[in-house]
């Protein structure tokens, strides 16, 4: 699992560990999470923006 997840701007959509560890942190499928990264883009906030989740 990635370290410091607090600290990053944007999700490595293509690193299984990070795309795992942010699917859980969101509560949301790894499936939702690609749709999200296509939808608005790899940066943290606009992905909790777009999924209506804030960040933990």
């Amino acid at each position: 699992m990635p370290t410091q997840l607090h600290e990053q701007t944007h999700i490595d959509i293509f690193d299984r560990d990070a795309r795992q560890a942010w699917a859980l942190r969101f509560g949301v499928t790894e499936e939702r999470l690609r749709k999200a990264v296509r939808m608005v883009g790899s940066r943290i906030t606009s992905i909790a923006a777009y999924l209506d989740q804030p960040l933990r």
